[in-house]
């Protein structure tokens, strides 16, 4: 199982969509390693820099509607490449959040005001403990410390633990 914890990407706007977390042009790339220069790069927000703020990143803080858009593997591919493990936001689009769990990665949704006291901790210093077996989360920076617990279904859950779709049908069919 992959490692869920680490420094954390905080993204402040909801309905982020699938072109701009990989934009389409790339989508006719057929390796992850390929499209790892360019995620997020389309995506405007004040102070941010597309892939040169994602490095050495591991989980992403978001709002609400994350991954709406056009349905695609390419989008949680491109998080997976560039390491990035973890998404939690307040709701996704169903296809991007099961995209995630397929890919053996982590879709953790929140109350809307759980993601306000996130963002509350906002720093450059900002870390991310994903207790999975807990199901808890604890987040640290210079602002201060919360934890919170989340819920994942049994299903989903099993996905994560066998490593995404293909490894949890390889193990049961």
């Amino acid at each position: 199982m992959k490692n869920f914890s680490g420094r954390v990407l905080f993204l402040d706007r909801s309905d982020i969509n699938t072109d701009e977390i990989i934009p389409a042009k790339y989508l006719t790339e057929v390796s992850k390693e390929a499209l790892k220069p360019h995620i997020l790069e389309d995506l405007k927000l004040p102070s941010f820099s597309g892939p040169a703020d994602c490095a050495g990143k591991s989980v992403i803080i978001t709002r609400a509607n994350f991954g709406c858009g056009s349905s695609r593997e390419h989008a949680p591919w491109v998080l997976e490449v560039n390491g990035i493990t973890a998404v939690i936001a307040e709701s996704y689009a169903r296809i991007f959040r099961q995209n995630m769990f397929n890919c053996g990665l982590l879709a953790i949704e929140l109350k809307k005001e759980d993601i306000e006291g996130v963002f509350a901790l906002k720093a450059d210093d900002a870390v991310m403990d994903i207790d999975f077996s807990a199901r808890r989360i604890t987040v640290t920076s210079s602002h201060g410390r919360k934890e919170i617990t989340f819920f994942l279904s049994p299903f989903d859950a099993s996905l994560v633990e066998a490593g995404g779709w293909v490894e949890f049908a390889d193990k049961r069919y």
